[in-house]
């Protein structure tokens, strides 16, 4: 069971450029492209969380993560909601294997 080309755009759209054998294989551990989705992004969201959110070097720079993480909070709030995350236009909407028979 490997993620066909459509289904990998799919993922893509959702996650940006993403490793195409790391996806494939927790499309196989996990079953849904909706929760490979959940997956990626709750990973990105700790990732961000683990390190201060606000670093300011006096003068230089400010890095500030947190409208990152409230994005990533949204798309995956999104997903979980079973909403289609494209436009008006027909966006791309979640595919879903069918069961085994």
């Amino acid at each position: 069971m490997s993620l066909t080309d459509a289904e990998y755009a799919y993922l893509r759209s959702e996650l940006g450029e993403a490793d195409r054998v790391d996806l494939d294989g927790r499309y196989q551990r996990l079953g849904s492209l909706q929760a490979v989705a959940m997956e990626v992004l709750r990973e990105r969201k700790a990732a961000l969380v683990a390190d201060p959110l606000a670093v300011t070097v006096q003068g230089v720079a400010t890095v500030n993560n947190a409208e990152n993480v409230k994005a990533l909070e949204r798309q995956i709030a999104g997903l979980a909601d079973d909403e289609p995350q494209g436009d008006a236009f027909g966006g791309p909407v979640p595919l879903r294997r069918r069961p085994a028979r």
